[in-house]
């Protein structure tokens, strides 16, 4: 759910950007939106999980394992 929508109901061009980003993230990651975080085991979703990566500086550590091999190491 969009924050736009959880916080005021209303529907926009905004939450189908954010839908589609949660979309490639599940893509990627080969995770549902909802999901258990082994490292932490917390439930955590998609969204926070990539988030913490991300302010670790381990977003690459989201791809799911048959896409890592087709990235070139950074």
């Amino acid at each position: 759910m969009s924050p736009e929508f959880a916080l005021g109901g209303i529907f926009s061009e905004k939450s189908d950007v954010f839908s589609f980003g949660v979309l490639l993230l599940e893509i990627v990651s080969g995770n549902k939106n909802s999901f258990q975080d082994d490292e932490d085991d917390q439930h955590l979703s998609l969204i926070s999980y990539a988030w913490k990566l991300w302010s670790k500086s381990k977003a690459l550590d989201l791809i799911y394992e048959a896409l890592a091999g087709l990235i070139p190491a950074v």
